[in-house]
């Protein structure tokens, strides 16, 4: 008894695409006869044919079209499968921890878990979320695998020592957002000193870190709202109650009304450095998360806004 084969439903689903035997044996690797071959066991199974002649090559007939259908699901089922059990298979496989401050963990570290688990399928990341103080002392108790954290003016000195730190690129700089109706929301740029006379929406916490407060050097800002959590304070930004402060690591999560603009910070203002950070001795996974957050720091600083 004939039966469908994975090979046969392929050669359909490509003579389907390529509108012809030959270009389907193209993309196959395939001679032509070795496709018209697998297209006649297939029509012989289905009781019908699935191809009709015309002039510039062949297309699906009735039957064709289903086959065909059913065809895609079939090989991208069997694809996810293999995926999957090579997952089962990866030998970084297993439980990973990372986390990281709230600015980098709105764009750049999803992107980064994504990026790895493309690679590493078999891997079960947990996000961690917490102030850079307790995910440090997380990472001291072996809670922890990966953090990030940034330094530079106004953050506080972390204890490090025996810690293990990894350098991310330097992406965008810092930004405000402002609300597409403000008048900066045409500008390409900033400076600082355009900024003192705003109105700022900032966290409930600014105390704990610059990107929760006004611009840096602004000596009494005006403040409209502070509040707790980042969805809210870009909601009252779109609104057009006040602009905040945005690192450019975060640039891309500004919800519809809201556009970031960079500052232009001449020497002064925001500077930071951002950083991978690992116990002294990290195992595979965390080296290989790693190097998904450098990786993905580096086309930060090559995508546009």
């Amino acid at each position: 008894m004939v039966e469908m084969t994975l090979v046969g439903l392929r050669v359909v689903l490509e003579v389907a695409r390529a509108g012809s035997f030959s270009g389907a044996a193209e993309r196959l690797g395939y001679s032509q006869s070795a496709v018209s071959r697998q297209v006649l066991v297939m029509e012989k199974v289905v009781g019908t044919a699935l191809f009709e002649r015309h002039a510039r090559g062949v297309r699906a007939t009735a039957a064709g079209e289903v086959l065909v259908r059913h065809a895609g699901r079939v090989i991208d089922g069997v694809a996810a499968a293999g995926q999957e059990l090579a997952g089962l298979r990866d030998r970084l496989a297993g439980r990973l921890s990372v986390g990281g401050y709230p600015t980098a963990s709105a764009v750049l570290l999803p992107r980064a878990i994504g990026r790895l688990l493309r690679v590493h399928p078999g891997l079960q990341i947990r996000v961690v979320e917490g102030s850079t103080p307790a995910q440090l002392q997380a990472l001291r108790r072996g809670r922890l695998e990966v953090a990030i954290l940034a330094t530079g003016k106004g953050l506080p000195a972390y204890e490090l020592d025996g810690l293990q730190l990894s350098e991310l690129a330097r992406g965008r700089g810092s930004g405000v957002a402002v609300a597409e109706s403000h008048a900066f929301a045409a500008r390409e740029f900033v400076r600082p000193d355009e900024l003192v006379d705003e109105v700022w929406v900032v966290g409930a916490r600014s105390g704990d870190a610059p990107e929760f407060g006004a611009w840096p050097g602004i000596e009494e800002p005006r403040v409209s709202f502070a509040v707790r959590d980042w969805p809210t304070r870009l909601g009252l930004v779109a609104a057009g109650l006040g602009i905040a402060l945005v690192p450019g690591v975060a640039a891309e999560s500004v919800p519809r009304g809201v556009r970031w603009v960079p500052v232009r910070e001449e020497g002064s203002g925001f500077g930071r450095t951002a950083w991978a950070v690992t116990g002294a001795d990290p195992g595979p996974a965390a080296s290989a998360m790693v190097g998904a957050l450098q990786a993905e720091a580096v086309e930060f600083g090559t995508r546009a806004p």
